[in-house]
Protein backbone atom coordinates (compact mmCIF):
# COMPACT_ATOMS: atom_id res chain seq x y z
CA UNK A 1 0.00 0.00 0.00
CA UNK A 2 1.46 3.33 -0.99
CA UNK A 3 1.38 6.43 1.17
CA UNK A 4 -1.26 7.99 -1.07
CA UNK A 5 -3.52 4.97 -0.58
CA UNK A 6 -2.90 4.95 3.19
CA UNK A 7 -3.92 8.59 3.58
CA UNK A 8 -7.16 8.67 1.61
CA UNK A 9 -9.18 11.82 2.14
CA UNK A 10 -12.94 12.31 1.70
CA UNK A 11 -12.88 14.17 -1.60
CA UNK A 12 -15.89 12.84 -3.48
CA UNK A 13 -19.60 12.96 -2.84
CA UNK A 14 -19.52 9.17 -2.49
CA UNK A 15 -17.00 9.45 0.36
CA UNK A 16 -19.29 11.83 2.25
CA UNK A 17 -22.29 9.59 1.56
CA UNK A 18 -20.34 6.61 2.89
CA UNK A 19 -19.58 8.54 6.07
CA UNK A 20 -23.20 9.58 6.49
CA UNK A 21 -24.56 6.10 5.84
CA UNK A 22 -22.07 4.45 8.20
CA UNK A 23 -22.80 6.93 10.98
CA UNK A 24 -26.55 6.54 10.47
CA UNK A 25 -26.36 2.73 10.49
CA UNK A 26 -24.18 2.59 13.61
CA UNK A 27 -26.24 5.16 15.50
CA UNK A 28 -29.52 3.35 14.72
CA UNK A 29 -28.27 0.67 17.10
CA UNK A 30 -29.48 1.90 20.51
CA UNK A 31 -26.37 0.95 22.46
CA UNK A 32 -24.03 2.85 20.11
CA UNK A 33 -26.39 5.82 19.92
CA UNK A 34 -26.32 5.94 23.72
CA UNK A 35 -22.52 5.70 23.71
CA UNK A 36 -22.34 8.60 21.22
CA UNK A 37 -24.74 10.82 23.18
CA UNK A 38 -23.04 10.10 26.50
CA UNK A 39 -19.59 10.69 24.98
CA UNK A 40 -20.73 13.99 23.43
CA UNK A 41 -22.22 15.24 26.72
CA UNK A 42 -19.19 14.11 28.71
CA UNK A 43 -16.77 15.71 26.26
CA UNK A 44 -18.71 19.00 26.26
CA UNK A 45 -18.77 18.93 30.07
CA UNK A 46 -15.04 18.24 30.21
CA UNK A 47 -14.38 21.11 27.79
CA UNK A 48 -16.33 23.67 29.83
CA UNK A 49 -15.22 22.43 33.25
CA UNK A 50 -11.55 22.32 32.24
CA UNK A 51 -11.72 26.01 31.37
CA UNK A 52 -13.18 26.91 34.75
CA UNK A 53 -11.54 24.53 37.22
CA UNK A 54 -11.12 27.06 40.09
CA UNK A 55 -14.73 28.21 39.77
CA UNK A 56 -16.06 24.65 39.67
CA UNK A 57 -13.93 23.57 42.64
CA UNK A 58 -14.74 26.65 44.75
CA UNK A 59 -18.45 27.07 44.03
CA UNK A 60 -19.83 23.83 42.63
CA UNK A 61 -17.82 21.15 44.45
CA UNK A 62 -16.66 22.81 47.67
CA UNK A 63 -18.94 25.80 48.06
CA UNK A 64 -21.65 26.40 50.61
CA UNK A 65 -24.31 27.23 48.04
CA UNK A 66 -27.54 25.20 47.91
CA UNK A 67 -27.59 22.39 45.34
CA UNK A 68 -29.89 24.31 42.97
CA UNK A 69 -27.49 27.26 42.92
CA UNK A 70 -24.51 24.97 42.32
CA UNK A 71 -26.26 23.37 39.36
CA UNK A 72 -27.20 26.80 38.01
CA UNK A 73 -23.53 27.93 38.21
CA UNK A 74 -22.46 24.74 36.42
CA UNK A 75 -25.15 25.16 33.76
CA UNK A 76 -24.07 28.76 33.08
CA UNK A 77 -20.68 27.44 31.94
CA UNK A 78 -22.18 25.72 28.87
CA UNK A 79 -22.38 27.38 25.45
CA UNK A 80 -25.69 29.11 24.66
CA UNK A 81 -26.74 28.89 28.34
CA UNK A 82 -24.24 31.25 29.89
CA UNK A 83 -22.13 34.05 28.49
CA UNK A 84 -18.73 32.33 28.57
CA UNK A 85 -18.62 31.76 24.82
CA UNK A 86 -19.48 33.90 21.84
CA UNK A 87 -21.78 32.27 19.23
CA UNK A 88 -18.92 31.09 16.98
CA UNK A 89 -17.08 29.49 19.90
CA UNK A 90 -20.30 27.92 21.16
CA UNK A 91 -21.20 26.44 17.78
CA UNK A 92 -17.70 25.06 17.25
CA UNK A 93 -17.57 23.60 20.76
CA UNK A 94 -20.94 21.87 20.37
CA UNK A 95 -20.04 20.55 16.89
CA UNK A 96 -16.68 19.23 18.12
CA UNK A 97 -18.42 17.58 21.09
CA UNK A 98 -21.01 16.00 18.76
CA UNK A 99 -18.31 14.75 16.37
CA UNK A 100 -16.35 13.39 19.34
CA UNK A 101 -19.45 11.47 20.42
CA UNK A 102 -20.00 10.13 16.90
CA UNK A 103 -16.35 9.15 16.62
CA UNK A 104 -16.40 7.35 19.97
CA UNK A 105 -19.62 5.56 18.97
CA UNK A 106 -18.02 4.41 15.70
CA UNK A 107 -14.78 3.40 17.44
CA UNK A 108 -16.75 1.41 20.02
CA UNK A 109 -18.77 -0.32 17.31
CA UNK A 110 -15.67 -1.07 15.24
CA UNK A 111 -13.73 -2.48 18.20
CA UNK A 112 -16.63 -4.59 19.54
CA UNK A 113 -18.08 -5.88 16.28
CA UNK A 114 -14.90 -6.37 14.28
CA UNK A 115 -12.56 -7.44 17.08
CA UNK A 116 -9.94 -4.79 16.35
CA UNK A 117 -7.07 -4.01 18.67
CA UNK A 118 -5.63 -0.57 19.45
CA UNK A 119 -3.04 -0.78 16.67
CA UNK A 120 -5.64 -1.48 13.97
CA UNK A 121 -8.14 1.08 15.24
CA UNK A 122 -5.57 3.73 16.04
CA UNK A 123 -6.98 6.35 13.65
CA UNK A 124 -10.24 6.54 15.56
CA UNK A 125 -8.53 6.75 18.93
CA UNK A 126 -6.10 9.39 17.61
CA UNK A 127 -9.01 11.38 16.20
CA UNK A 128 -10.80 11.41 19.54
CA UNK A 129 -7.66 12.43 21.44
CA UNK A 130 -6.62 15.15 18.99
CA UNK A 131 -10.19 16.38 18.63
CA UNK A 132 -10.53 16.65 22.40
CA UNK A 133 -7.28 18.57 22.69
CA UNK A 134 -8.26 20.83 19.82
CA UNK A 135 -11.67 21.58 21.26
CA UNK A 136 -10.25 22.34 24.67
CA UNK A 137 -7.73 24.73 23.16
CA UNK A 138 -10.35 26.37 20.98
CA UNK A 139 -12.66 26.99 23.86
CA UNK A 140 -10.02 28.74 25.95
CA UNK A 141 -8.19 30.42 23.12
CA UNK A 142 -4.52 29.66 22.72
CA UNK A 143 -3.50 30.16 26.36
CA UNK A 144 -3.34 26.47 27.31
CA UNK A 145 -1.56 25.47 24.13
CA UNK A 146 0.82 28.39 24.49
CA UNK A 147 1.87 27.14 27.92
CA UNK A 148 2.51 23.65 26.60
CA UNK A 149 4.30 24.80 23.46
CA UNK A 150 6.47 27.27 25.38
CA UNK A 151 8.18 24.22 26.86
CA UNK A 152 9.25 23.42 23.30
CA UNK A 153 10.44 26.96 22.59
CA UNK A 154 7.43 28.24 20.67
CA UNK A 155 7.04 31.99 21.10
CA UNK A 156 4.10 34.01 22.35
CA UNK A 157 3.13 34.79 18.77
CA UNK A 158 0.35 32.22 19.21
CA UNK A 159 -1.52 34.89 21.16
CA UNK A 160 -1.91 36.85 17.94
CA UNK A 161 -3.79 34.20 16.00
CA UNK A 162 -6.41 35.84 13.78
CA UNK A 163 -9.31 33.76 15.12
CA UNK A 164 -8.29 33.99 18.81
CA UNK A 165 -7.65 30.28 19.16
CA UNK A 166 -10.62 29.03 17.12
CA UNK A 167 -8.04 27.69 14.68
CA UNK A 168 -7.65 24.77 17.07
CA UNK A 169 -11.37 23.99 16.95
CA UNK A 170 -11.21 24.01 13.16
CA UNK A 171 -8.23 21.65 13.35
CA UNK A 172 -10.22 19.44 15.73
CA UNK A 173 -13.12 19.40 13.25
CA UNK A 174 -10.77 18.31 10.47
CA UNK A 175 -9.13 15.60 12.59
CA UNK A 176 -12.46 14.22 13.80
CA UNK A 177 -13.94 14.28 10.29
CA UNK A 178 -10.94 12.38 8.94
CA UNK A 179 -11.19 9.88 11.80
CA UNK A 180 -14.89 9.29 11.07
CA UNK A 181 -14.13 8.89 7.37
CA UNK A 182 -11.30 6.40 7.98
CA UNK A 183 -13.52 4.38 10.32
CA UNK A 184 -16.32 4.37 7.72
CA UNK A 185 -13.81 3.37 5.04
CA UNK A 186 -12.62 0.53 7.30
CA UNK A 187 -16.19 -0.76 7.55
CA UNK A 188 -16.79 -0.57 3.78
CA UNK A 189 -17.99 -3.86 2.37
CA UNK A 190 -19.41 -5.06 5.68
CA UNK A 191 -22.87 -4.95 7.16
CA UNK A 192 -24.23 -2.95 10.07
CA UNK A 193 -27.52 -4.10 11.57
CA UNK A 194 -28.16 -6.22 8.46
CA UNK A 195 -27.61 -3.34 6.00
CA UNK A 196 -24.63 -3.12 3.66
CA UNK A 197 -22.22 -0.28 4.39
CA UNK A 198 -20.99 0.20 0.83
CA UNK A 199 -22.85 2.69 -1.34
Amino acid sequence: MSTAEGLRLPTTRGDWRLMGRTVRLVLTLPVYAAVAVIAAVVSLTLFVVSLNVPLVLDLVVGGSLPLASRLRVLGELYPFVGTSFNPAQGILLVVVAALTGIDIGLVTYHFREHGLDLQQGGAGVAGVVLGTLGAGCAACGSAVLLGLLSLLGVSTSLLFLPLDGLEFALLALAVLTLSIYWLAEGMRGGEINGCPVDI
